[in-house]
């Protein structure tokens, strides 16, 4: 069978989970297939063609995907969907973007400079760094600034980002309705995660790229 080999310009989100030498077989899984399915999700945001995502070793993982200005709302999108499972469930997450090829949508596969980059980031992360990016200076600064606010998300401050931040999120009323509680009960959530700011921040950086 003919493996597709895609190629373009990626952006590369490479992490593991944090103290996962704290959590039982179930739990670690439980994590990953939370990732896992919040990578999937992303695969399907607008703007989105081409994506991959593959656990590597025991806690870490990789995804990429083809719409580079969407890396940093994945990676709180991604840690947001993990911490509805508890306070202390977090990921270590290190961005970069270039040129790649990747071979049947595997990014265990693939080879290109973002590639190389995002698992070199990973390494080099400091302790209680959580989030970075390869790029440096204003995106960098970016990332670490979100990185401390999504440190001290809840899970029900996570459950509501969820609902919102993906490209083309509906309304508030409408993820009030999906989570089974009220519309200010959504915003409170909300406000108290920061999302305002992290949103127009988002919206700042998306629109430059």
């Amino acid at each position: 069978m003919q493996v597709v080999i895609l190629a373009g310009m990626f952006v590369v989100l490479t992490g593991d989970i944090v103290a996962s030498s704290d959590l039982d077989v179930e739990a670690l899984e439980a994590t990953l297939d939370g990732i896992a399915g919040a990578a999937k999700g992303v695969g399907g945001w607008p703007g989105v063609s081409q994506w991959g995502f593959a656990r590597r070793g025991g806690d870490a993982w990789q995804l990429a995907f083809d719409a580079p200005a969407l890396g940093l709302r994945a990676a709180l999108f991604i840690n947001a969907t993990i911490r509805r499972l508890d306070k202390a469930r977090m990921t270590r997450i290190a961005m970069a973007v270039g040129a790649g090829q990747m071979p049947g949508n595997d990014p265990n596969a693939a080879h290109g400079a973002g590639f190389t980059a995002s698992g070199r980031l990973l390494e080099a992360l400091p302790a209680g760094r959580y989030l970075d990016d390869a790029a440096g200076g204003a995106a960098a600064a970016v990332a670490r600034l979100a990185d401390h606010i999504a440190q001290g998300w809840t899970p029900a401050q996570a459950r509501a980002l969820t609902e919102q931040l993906p490209p083309g999120a509906g309304t508030r009323a409408e993820a009030a309705a999906r989570l089974g509680i009220s519309r200010q009960a959504v915003d409170q959530a909300l406000w108290a995660a920061g999302f305002p700011a992290i949103e127009a921040a988002l919206a700042a950086l998306e629109d430059d790229k």
